[in-house]
């Protein structure tokens, strides 16, 4: 009962200071007259500011509607006709947000300045009118701020994306009420907005880092090959590479390579390793057509592809305090976390093909595992990929390990098919699906987290592919590099299943399927550049196009799409 007590007391506590910040606010708020209330009321319902870089604000007029009858219409950035200290560092702030993979002229980056000089002028007094002025500015420019920089500024619905979560969503005017407008440290609040992935805090670090070095790079581009050049051969443009590789660290800064040396080789030949790797290519230190054109990308075009992939960071739900499993599709790799992000097992994986069979962007939960499965051939395949097979040849799909089922998963043929049951195949009255084993398409194991798009991951007999350094072959599912270390990992808390028990469920005589002991969140994302925990930076094909899709509506301005 003490403890229930002492709660009590505190709650009761925390009220109390709420309150008592509460009414200190609006004491010393700017009060307008009566013509500055009624000024700010209209340009509130009509949602339009022509001052402002972006002036229609309708998107927001309900919170900044409701932020502003808190407190009577009164003024919360403006005391004594002077902007509060916390005005001062909200603005700072909103200055600087190109370091955090925004833009600082969204928030009216260069027109502060002038409104605040305008309220502390040495030869007139600030009027009303200015006061009002800049007050509606900074709340609709801070809203918007703490809005794009918490779950971004488009909606990745817009994108047919399913991961965004509405839940995270602020109440805008009870946050600037609650937290910020009479907050000593404004920065340190704000700070909490972002999200507090480790990958997100890693590609913010590298984002500053590479706008430095598109400033400091003089953008000059590498000539053309005519055939790669390899290791010991001459090239007129190893100044440049040189320079180039040693300013975004590939090159180590001790490396000694003349500055008039136009011979490719030495530690330079390693620093071009170094950057292929980075770029998802195979790293043979030859400098053919493909590495000239990724060299030639300007600094200033990867500065964008982390502000694009930062967009997409804000769009997941809030840190997770448990597992989680990630795919990023450009990247072709799967990782699995454990509550304190740390990796259990990472591994490659194939994708969809990106004509015609990309992999869906979303996130649901893993909650089973199916040993030795079926493979439910979807309708599309069939009509598109088996039935012209069969209409040549009416023992393909006993070749292969097909047989026909109806509704009930009753066989209806293994063997031979009739023109009958081809004619029910085309009609859609009838199914086919691939018999367990090892040349199953799915492999001895598959991992389902049911959603809407039937996608999930599984083991491949097709292992040819991951020696590719571009993995889109799948129809949209994701084949997995090894599956048997993903069954460890997920299975690791289910009673009883440890690598021997996995190793014969893979390797039995029929279909097993075990319920997870705990579900695991799984996120199927695309983001472009990833930043490991060594720091190191890498940059990654718009296979889908989703960076260009994301940079078109970014383009328009506000309001963005939501």
């Amino acid at each position: 009962m003490k403890n229930l007590r002492d709660v009590g007391q505190g709650l009761r506590l925390t009220v109390l200071s709420f309150s008592l910040v509460l009414l200190v606010g609006v004491c010393f708020a700017q009060a307008p007259s009566g013509e500055g209330q009624n000024w700010l009321r209209a340009a509130i319902t009509n949602g339009n500011f022509a001052e402002l870089r972006w002036p229609n604000f309708s998107d927001y007029s309900k919170h900044i509607d409701k932020f502003y009858s808190q407190n009577g219409y009164s003024l919360w950035w403006v005391r004594g006709m002077e902007p509060t200290p916390q005005a001062r560092q909200v603005i700072a702030l909103m200055l600087d947000a190109d370091q955090k993979g925004l833009s600082a002229d969204d928030y009216d980056g260069p027109r502060w300045n002038e409104r605040l000089a305008r309220l502390k002028p040495k030869a007139q007094q600030p009027t009303e009118a200015e006061a009002a002025k800049f007050d509606l500015s900074l709340t609709v420019c801070a809203m918007r701020y703490i809005s794009d920089l918490h779950i971004g500024r488009v909606n990745p619905k817009q994108f047919s994306f399913a991961v965004d979560d509405e839940s995270k969503k602020y109440d805008l005017a009870e946050f600037l009420r609650d937290r910020v407008v009479n907050s000593p440290d404004v920065a340190g609040i704000l700070s909490q907005v972002e999200p507090q992935y480790p990958g997100y805090r890693r590609t913010v670090q590298a984002l500053q880092k590479y706008i430095k070095f598109a400033e400091k790079d003089d953008g000059e581009q590498l000539p053309a090959v005519k055939k790669s050049i390899a290791p010991g051969e001459a090239y007129t443009g190893v100044p440049r590479l040189t320079r180039l590789l040693r300013l975004v660290g590939d090159l180590p800064a001790s490396a000694n390579v003349p500055a008039d040396h136009l011979i490719y080789n030495g530690e330079l030949v390693n620093a071009v390793k170094n950057f292929q790797h980075r770029l998802g290519r195979e790293a043979s230190g030859r400098i053919d057509a493909q590495t000239v054109a990724d060299l030639n990308v300007p600094l200033s075009r990867r500065v964008r592809q982390m502000q694009l992939t930062l967009e997409r960071w804000r769009w997941l739900p809030d840190s997770y305090q448990e597992a989680l499993i990630v795919a990023n599709i450009p990247e072709f790799r799967l990782r699995a976390y454990d509550k304190d992000f740390k990796i259990g097992v990472t591994m490659d994986v194939v994708v969809g093909k990106a004509l015609g069979h990309n992999t869906p962007v979303f996130s649901d939960t893993m909650q089973y595992v199916v040993f030795r499965p079926y493979w439910e051939v979807p309708p599309s395949i069939t009509r598109a990929e088996l039935i012209p097979h069969i209409a040549r040849d009416p023992d393909y799909l006993a070749k292969k390990g097909f047989e026909v089922v109806d509704s009930h998963q009753t066989v209806v043929s293994d063997g031979t098919v009739s023109s009958e049951v081809l004619t029910q195949l085309r009609g859609g009255k009838l199914s086919i699906r691939q018999k367990p084993g090892p040349k199953n398409s799915l492999g001895l194991v598959k991992f389902v987290f049911p959603n809407s798009y039937n996608v999930y991951m599984h083991d491949t007999p097709a292992t040819e592919f991951f020696a590719k350094s571009r993995r889109d072959f799948s129809h949209g599912c994701i084949r997995l590099e090894r599956p048997a270390d993903l069954a460890a990992w997920v299975l690791r808390d289910t009673p009883g299943w440890n690598a021997e028990r996995i190793h014969a469920a893979m390797n039995g005589s029929a279909p097993e399927q075990v319920k997870l002991a705990h579900p695991i969140p799984v996120f199927i994302l695309y983001g472009t550049v990833v930043v490991l925990e060594d720091g190191v930076i890498h940059f990654y094909d718009d296979i889908y196009g989703h960076d260009t899709a994301l940079e078109k509506a970014l383009a328009k301005g506000y309001p963005y799409p939501w």
